[in-house]
């Protein structure tokens, strides 16, 4: 056992292989309750893709959630942005990228995917699109998101610290009873980035990437290290050559640390999924956790990491 979380939750040292279908994993702790809602939609026959987008959905309206949806905090211009995408079985995608306004941008990328010949859209389009599809406009900056920033605004210092909830996405990847994998990301990014920046969670093959004939990952933590190295798109093609989610995790994590400089100040981790309902997750250093959901298990785990910490003793 690792200890508690501030979820109130026990974090637990994974002793043995996870395998199961259907199954539902997410990132970080507060994976724990968007597995619930997932499960729900997996447990009773539904589609891997239905349960990702309601599942992550949670995390989007969860007020106290400072990364993710409707609570994230702003940029350093005090507008909040979202970014989202989604995944299915039949290697179609849909995202959305520096939306304003939208609750639920996880929903806007489906959208996107299911009823326009495009991948993404971005800004002021993304947020057209979702109002003419009967998307509400709402105020997105909450009173604590609103504090926040005030309190950033004393030193305008930009600095993302790690494992500390002000770049942490939510990525979800579930198998349904069909053994089909669908994918969904969706965060608010650095917390006081610069307005426009979009990470790599809207962005496929960099946040997010699914192949249902070999399995699926996704990524959270630092944007930039993740787009320049394709992390989630690496990891599955290290599946689609035989290696286990747990090696293809370890892969790509040692991928950016071998091509960054310097990463002695940020965090990636990163979580997948194989057709056989295995599961992998690393990280570039400790505190990186994961929820599991199947039939047996409903649990968050610590992640292996690769770097040491200064109080960690490793």
């Amino acid at each position: 056992m690792l200890g508690t979380t501030g979820l109130d939750l026990t974090v637990f040292e994974r002793e043995g292989p996870i395998q199961g279908k259907p199954i539902v994993i997410s990132t970080w702790n507060f994976g724990y309750d968007a597995n619930k809602k997932a499960w729900s939609v997996l447990s009773s026959g539904g589609r891997a893709l239905d349960a990702v987008e309601q599942g992550v959905m949670v995390a989007e309206s969860d007020l106290n959630n400072t990364s993710v949806g409707r609570g994230g905090n702003p940029d350093r211009d005090g507008i909040v942005t979202l970014d989202a995408c989604i995944m299915n079985e039949k290697g179609e995608a849909g995202s959305v990228a520096a939306i304003e306004n939208i609750e639920h941008p996880i929903s806007v990328a489906r959208m996107v995917m299911e009823k326009t010949p495009h991948v993404m859209l971005a800004g002021d389009g993304a947020k057209q699109f979702a109002l003419e599809n009967g998307f509400e406009a709402i105020d997105l900056l909450t009173e604590k998101s609103k504090a926040n920033y005030k309190e950033w605004l004393k030193t305008s210092k930009y600095k993302p610290i790690i494992n500390i909830e002000n770049h942490d996405t939510i990525g979800m990847l579930a198998i349904d009873a069909r053994g089909n994998l669908s994918g969904a990301c969706t965060t608010s990014g650095l917390a006081f980035k610069i307005h426009g920046r979009v990470g790599d969670s809207p962005i496929i093959g960099a946040g997010l990437y699914v192949d249902n004939q070999y399995g699926a990952a996704v990524c959270t933590g630092i944007g930039e290290l993740v787009m320049k190295n394709l992390s989630s798109f690496l990891a599955v093609e290290e599946m689609r050559h035989k290696k286990s989610p747990q090696k293809a995790c370890e892969t790509a994590i040692k991928r950016i640390i071998e091509k960054i400089p310097d990463v002695s100040n940020a965090q990636v981790g990163i979580l997948a999924i194989n057709k056989k309902g295995e599961v992998g997750a690393y990280a570039i250093r400790e505190g990186f956790t994961y929820a599991v959901h199947t039939n047996e298990i409903e649990k968050v785990f610590g992640a292996k990491f690769k770097m040491p910490t200064e109080h960690s003793g490793k």
